[in-house]
């Protein structure tokens, strides 16, 4: 607002122009007539404001043209604005409203004044609009909320409201301006985004399921095919075990055949012999006197034949040195016989801590060299053997070395082409014994039967040739 230095200042200028206009009036009607000196100064007085109301009257029209033009302007960005404007009070009375707000709502603007905008919010938005109002009152903030409004004519569209709280110089009246705009289209907007969202994750989610349950699938499927392959292994199991079984009773039945004969051929020959050794003594001891005591010493030979044969049945069936003395000396008296009948020179290097092994263990050793010597007998043609049990941090090794002739092991170790069980059944022992057998056979280097057994426990070195 302009001040009062600033009116008197105006003041001043305005009669400084008037006494120069009033000077050129006289000026052009002969300035040469005087008059009284009162008379003449009122003159001039009167004419200076005259000419001051003359000045104020063309500037005031100039003021209200430029007025009008402003006012006019203003009323079109006012009323033709993007967005609505509205003037309410505390309540939510409507004040003024400018055209495009009359548009968006669909009432005319004297229809309009004096109704509480509240009530064009629909009941789900009321009390969001109803504190944003209060929000505005509260303090010289810029206040926004979303509301949803209804037309005059039922429809219904989302708006976006800014609100600043305004003071008034003539009325105690507390007000505030609100700028409405429809945002239906970025809601649309943002609802299909959020559905393509929604979808895109819905997508993510079949597509992550569908790629879980292909591997699920290949699982299954790989699972499938692992059980047909270990049903095979089953089968095939089942088979071999079933031709172990064939072979292991036919063996016995061999077994049982060769002590049947061994019994028949020559124990039951000699205990016949000596019976009738016997009735011949009985019928010459009166006649012959003499011949009696050669007779008694065949008769006696023949018993100590008798003992042995089955001393040796007894040993090949179960040694009763190894359950009296030990792994070591059964393994010296099975070489000492072995070397005896064959004829092969066999050297024993051994740890006397072995005899710490459990029974069941012991005895595995021993039937594997049992029957690896068997073999070398057998089959190798071989002049030397070697045995030796050597330590190792958590177990013990046999090994069983000769110089004899190789064979293909791979072909050896199959039960449906193999009808000796000797190499079979030393894996089966370790294996009862959770110990590992292997061999290895190359032409010009023999062949080497290898059997480890966990054993913890310290050692001292045995060596025997």
């Amino acid at each position: 607002m302009p001040n009062k230095q600033t009116f008197l200042l105006a003041a001043e200028e305005l009669r400084r122009r008037a006494e120069d206009r009033l000077r050129k009036r006289l000026g052009k009607a002969g300035g040469e007539q005087k008059s009284e000196a009162d008379d003449q100064r009122l003159l001039h007085e009167l004419q200076v404001h005259q000419i001051e109301l003359e000045m104020q009257n063309t500037e005031l029209q100039s003021t209200r043209d430029e007025t009008e033009a402003l006012l006019e302007k203003y009323t079109d960005l006012y009323d033709f604005a993007p967005v609505g404007y509205f003037s309410l009070d505390e309540r939510g009375r409507v004040l003024d409203v400018n055209l495009t707000g009359t548009v968006l709502l669909g009432v005319e603007r004297g229809r309009l004044i004096d109704q509480c905008l509240p009530r064009f919010v629909t009941p789900e938005s009321r009390p969001v609009f109803l504190s944003f109002l209060k929000q505005i009152f509260a303090g010289p903030e810029k206040r926004v909320c979303e509301a949803t409004i209804l037309k005059a004519d039922g429809t219904a569209f989302w708006a976006n409201f800014h609100g600043t709280s305004a003071i008034s110089l003539d009325s105690p009246l507390k007000w505030c301006r609100v700028a409405v705009s429809d945002i239906t289209a970025q809601k649309q907007a943002e609802e299909a985004q959020h559905r393509i969202a929604a979808v895109t994750a819905t997508n993510l989610a079949l597509q992550h399921e569908i790629t879980r349950r292909k591997v699920a699938e290949d699982t299954v499927r790989q699972s499938e095919q692992h059980q047909i392959q270990l049903l095979e292994k089953a089968h095939q199991m089942q088979q071999q075990l079933r031709q172990f079984s064939h072979r292991i009773l036919h063996v016995q039945e061999e077994e049982r055949k060769r002590i049947s004969r061994e019994l028949h051929d020559e124990v039951t020959q000699t205990l016949v012999g000596i019976n009738v050794h016997l009735e011949t003594l009985a019928r010459e001891a009166a006649l012959n006197p003499k011949g009696l005591k050669q007779k008694i010493a065949r008769t006696q030979r023949l018993v100590e034949k008798s003992v042995n044969i089955v001393h040796r049945f007894a040993r090949e069936l179960r040694p009763t040195m190894l359950d009296d003395l030990g792994l070591i000396p059964a393994l010296r008296s099975l070489m000492k016989n072995f070397m005896k009948e064959t004829g092969i020179r066999v050297s024993l290097t051994a740890f006397e801590e072995v005899e710490k092994l459990s029974a069941a263990k012991r005895t595995v050793l021993y039937r594997v060299a049992q029957e690896a010597l068997n073999n070398v007998a057998s089959h190798a043609e071989a002049t030397k053997v070697e045995v030796s049990i050597q330590r190792l941090p958590n177990a013990l090794l046999m090994q069983i070395k000769d110089n004899g002739q190789s064979f293909d092991v791979e072909n050896a170790m199959q039960p449906r082409k193999n009808k000796r069980l000797g190499l079979i059944g030393m894996r089966e022992r370790l294996e009862m014994v959770n110990g590992q057998f292997a061999i290895e056979s190359a032409p010009g280097k023999g062949t080497t039967i290898q059997a480890q057994i966990p054993f913890t426990g310290r050692a001292k070195e045995y060596t025997r040739s």
